[in-house]
């Protein structure tokens, strides 16, 4: 898979103002008709927030964590959520908890993706972009939809600057719970976007990995640098 470093190091690097760059989602799974097959089989299961059947789905040694064991049963538990497993002060959130990562998986399995040169198959598909080293990754986001509204100020009401359609954008100080975030695009152009569109670029992904027996399976469900 060829990556685009050079594209974004142009965009991000030195304070001069530099041209936008659009990532626009492909696709690549349809190389694979068994691939295919396998994703919507194990949506389905994620959709009906099916237990053992997702986890039946994993690989022995699946990654989910930078400091974590990962393999099934830390799968397992993430699932769950057991509220006697956490600290005193998240144990009412279990079950909060428990629907964001069900929601999260859902989402990032729904993502179209692409195969990197080990032929397996991530999700979502900017996790290819390669990012400078001079950037902090963790204020980085992916406008993840079609002319996204760009507006003045933090409301719907705010008049409209651009349209933006997958781009990666700056948001240095990113607020947990509110509709809209103050932006930076790439030619320094400052706006309001809603947090709907924003995927952190250290988000969650996913990635599918077709075992020796020839069977896909879920190998890699992690967020962070």
């Amino acid at each position: 898979m060829k990556y685009l470093p050079v594209l974004l190091l142009a965009v991000f690097c030195g304070p001069a103002l530099a041209d936008r760059q659009s990532f626009p989602p492909v696709d690549q799974a349809d190389r694979d008709p068994a691939l295919v097959a396998f994703r919507e089989d194990l949506l389905t299961k994620v959709t009906a927030r099916d237990t053992e059947a997702v986890v039946a789905s994993a690989c022995p040694d699946i990654y989910l964590s930078h400091g974590g064991d990962g393999g099934p049963e830390e799968l397992r538990e993430n699932l769950t959520v057991d509220p006697e497993k956490l600290s005193d002060e998240f144990r009412d959130q279990a079950d909060e908890i428990r629907e964001s990562y069900w929601a999260a998986l859902q989402d990032t399995l729904s993502r179209p993706g692409y195969f990197d040169d080990q032929d397996e198959f991530w999700m979502p598909h900017q996790w290819q972009i390669s990012l400078p080293a001079s950037l902090d990754p963790f204020t980085a986001y992916f406008v993840t939809g079609e002319k996204v509204t760009l507006r003045r100020g933090p409301s719907r009401s705010e008049g409209i600057i651009g349209l933006i359609s997958h781009e990666v954008v700056l948001v240095p100080d990113y607020r947990d719970g509110a509709e809209y975030q103050k932006v930076r695009l790439t030619d320094g152009t400052f706006g309001h976007m809603h947090s709907d569109f924003l995927w952190s670029m250290v988000g969650y992904r996913a990635a599918l990995v077709k075992s020796e027996g020839g069977d896909w399976q879920l190998c890699t469900f992690v967020s962070g640098d």
